[in-house]
């Protein structure tokens, strides 16, 4: 698993998009809806966060952009 900053992962019902990527901690924020960007951050290792996104998917740049289009043709 790659981490970069500014991906946005998808498990479950929420989604976490990496704000900080530091060398040993992860700052990132928690998201019911990735085309809003509203939601907690949070920092945590880089250890705990991998564990967390244990079975998340990474959601590609292009399906968001094309979800917000979408959204504001509607």
């Amino acid at each position: 698993m790659k981490l970069q900053q500014n991906q946005i992962w998808h498990k479950g019902s929420e989604y976490y998009r990496i704000v900080q990527l530091g060398r040993l901690e992860v700052q990132y924020k928690t998201m019911t809806d990735p085309l809003s960007g509203r939601g907690p951050h949070e920092q945590v290792t880089k250890k705990e966060f991998c564990r967390l996104l244990k079975g998340a998917v990474l959601v590609e740049a292009e399906a968001l952009s094309r979800q917000q289009q979408q959204q504001q043709q509607q």
